[in-house]
C-alpha cells in the first residue's frame, strides 16, 4: 500500500521518530519479537565523507536494517556514514526481518535501509519472476517504489543471490568448473548436489535450474541428475558438507562468508537463472528531499561493496565472532570514508 511521506519540520527529528516509534511501531516491532538494537557504534570522524556545510544541529536521520549478520554490518556502515557527515542518527538496526523493515519504511518511521532488489521485487512488490539483469531489476524496483515515497540510490556491485559452489581442491578433478553450464558436460556420477530444503522445493529453485543448464531430475540418459544424487540439508550444513566432499555443488549465498572461510569456488551462472539481489541504499524521498547530500554521502560507499568485500566483512563476524559495529568502522576506516576522532 502506498503511503504518504512523512512532513519534515523544524523540530529535531529525533525527537519526532521517537514518538513515532513509541506510538506507532512499538505495537508492530513487538509482535515480531523485536530485541533492542546494539545501537554502539565506536565514535567516527570525517574522512572522504565530509561533514555537510551548513546542515542544522538537529538534523536527524534513523537508519533500519534486519537481523542476519551481512544486514548488521552494512546497517553500522550506515550508521558511521550519517555520523560522519554530522547528523544525528537514531540506531534501529537489528530488526527481526524483511517485513518489518519494510513497515518502517513505508510508514517513514526509518529514514534509510539498504535493501536488495530482489527481495524488494519477489516478496514486497510480490512480481512471481525476478529479472536476472542486475541493472533492470534494480531500475524496475526503484521505479515501482518512488510510488511508495522511497528512493533507491545506485546499486552495489554485491549481489547475494543463489550459487552453487565447489571446493576449490575439486574444481581440477571436475576438468576446471568454472561455469554452471559446465555440470552437464561431468560424468553422471559427478552431478552430486547438497541444497536446502527450501531451495529445493521452491518454483524457482533446484529443478527448474537443472532445466534452464539442460539437466534432468529423475531422469535418464546423458543429462539425468539421479534423485539419490542430491542430498537435502539444513541451510549451514550445505556449506560444510560441500567442504567435506558428500556433494561435488553445493547450494550458497553469493556473499557469505563461509564461501571464503571454508575454500570453496562460486559457479558462474552463465545463463543468468539466478534472480538478482544486489543490494542498494533505500532512503525517504522526503528525507532525501530535505537532506539531498545525503546521496554524495551513499554514493560513495556502494561502489566499495563486493561480493568479496562482504565475504570477508560477514566472515569476521561468523567465524571470528566480532561485533559488526567494529567490523564496519575498520572497514569504513580502512576505506578512507571515515577516521578515527
Amino acid at each position: 500500500m502506498t503511503r504518504t511521506a512523512r512532513t519534515h519540520s523544524p523540530r529535531p527529528r529525533r525527537l519526532l521518530t521517537a514518538v513515532a516509534l513509541a506510538g506507532v511501531t512499538t505495537g508492530l516491532l513487538a509482535g515480531c519479537g523485536l530485541q533492542p538494537a546494539a545501537s554502539f557504534v565506536p565514535a567516527a570522524a570525517p574522512g572522504t565523507i565530509e561533514q555537510i556545510d551548513g546542515l542544522p544541529e538537529d538534523a536527524g536521520i534513523t537508519v533500519t536494517s534486519k537481523n542476519f549478520t551481512e544486514q548488521l554490518v552494512l546497517g553500522k556502515i550506515a550508521v558511521l556514514a550519517a555520523s560522519a557527515a554530522g547528523f544525528d542518527v537514531t540506531d534501529e538496526t537489528n530488526v527481526p526481518g524483511s517485513v518489518a523493515v519494510r513497515q518502517l519504511m513505508t510508514s517513514h518511521d526509518a529514514d534509510m535501509t539498504y535493501e536488495y532488489t530482489g527481495t524488494a521485487w519477489l516478496t514486497f512488490m510480490g512480481h512471481k519472476e525476478g529479472i536476472p539483469d542486475k541493472t533492470e531489476q534494480w531500475q524496475a524496483v526503484k521505479d515501482e517504489d518512488a510510488g511508495n515515497g522511497l528512493t533507491w540510490l545506485a546499486p552495489a556491485p554485491m549481489n547475494n543471490t543463489y550459487a552453487f559452489a565447489v571446493r576449490e581442491e575439486a574444481v581440477e578433478d571436475l576438468g576446471g568448473i568454472t561455469k554452471l553450464s559446465q555440470i552437464a558436460e561431468l560424468p553422471a556420477d559427478q552431478r552430486t548436489f547438497c541444497v536446502e530444503s527450501e531451495f529445493n522445493s521452491r518454483a524457482d529453485g533446484f529443478k527448474p535450474m537443472l532445466e534452464k543448464y539442460g539437466l534432468d531430475l529423475g531422469g535418464s540418459g546423458d543429462s539425468a541428475v539421479a534423485k539419490d544424487a542430491v542430498d537435502i540439508l539444513d541451510t549451514g550444513t550445505v556449506y560444510t558438507a560441500t567442504d567435506r566432499g558428500t556433494c561435488n555443488f553445493g547450494e550458497v549465498f553469493t556473499t557469505d562468508g563461509r564461501i571464503k572461510s571454508l575454500g570453496l569456488s562460486v559457479l558462474e551462472d552463465d545463463r543468468g537463472f539466478f534472480p538478482a539481489y544486489n543490494v542498494a541504499p533505500v532512503l525517504s524521498s522526503s528525507a532525501l528531499e530535505e537532506y539531498p547530500q545525503l546521496k554524495g554521502v551513499f554514493d560513495q560507499i556502494s561502489p566499495e561493496l563486493t561480493d568479496a568485500v562482504l565475504q570477508e566483512l560477514n566472515r569476521q563476524v561468523d567465524v571470528e565472532g566480532r561485533e559488526p559495529a567494529d567490523v564496519a568502522f575498520e572497514w569504513m576506516v580502512q576505506e578512507g570514508f571515515i577516521t578515527k576522532p
